[in-house]
């Protein structure tokens, strides 16, 4: 089959992707296949991410009837739901991007993005990007994420798609993070 970008529709496919999401959380994986397959850090449940999907239809790749990838929209008004990401949603309003600070951008945040590991190096991350900016292109500036830059594989990827850092810090749990920012008008 081939696989296809579309939106999350069902429920069936929010458990499919929360059942991705748990396979490759930094948590369950060794630290040898952190560093060759990279990780995702945040843990969705079903609820949030359903509230999630009604507010801005998520991007998944899709072959067949599976979820093989996603790229989840966060809007600022779910900032309070996942406690991990609320220091960098604080962040926007010191970071600044061409003279001004992210939070005066209309932007949307990546929640997450991740690759079936079977499916990893066919394109499709960069696929669900760019499904992701045609969908939101109209009515936001920017996307603003965060990625581990121990993530290697995901800093690659996220620079290869457009993703400019424009900040770095240290958590509190010693993990170092870059914010990264991608104009999606261009």
């Amino acid at each position: 089959m081939s696989v296809i970008i579309t939106t999350l529709s069902t429920d069936d496919e929010i458990e499919q992707l929360l059942k991705l999401q748990h396979k490759n959380l930094a948590r369950n994986n060794s630290p040898q296949t952190i560093e060759s397959q990279g990780f995702v850090t945040v843990e969705h449940t079903f609820d949030l991410l359903k509230q999630m999907n009604q507010a801005e239809p998520q991007i998944v790749a899709r072959d067949g009837e599976k979820i093989v990838g996603y790229a989840l929209v966060m809007l600022k008004e779910f900032r309070q739901s996942i406690p991990v990401l609320e220091p960098m949603f604080a962040m926007l309003s010191e970071i600044y991007l061409s003279n001004k600070v992210l939070s005066d951008y209309h932007y949307y945040v990546m929640g997450q993005i991740c690759i079936d590991e079977q499916y990893r190096g066919q394109g499709l991350f960069d696929q669900l990007y760019l499904g992701q900016k045609e969908q939101l292109k109209d009515r936001y500036e920017l996307c603003i994420t965060e990625v581990a830059t121990r993530n290697q594989r995901s800093m690659n990827a996220h620079r290869r798609v457009g993703f400019e850092s424009i900040h770095e810090y240290t958590a509190p749990n010693g993990e170092t993070w870059s914010v990264v920012v991608w104009d999606i008008r261009k």
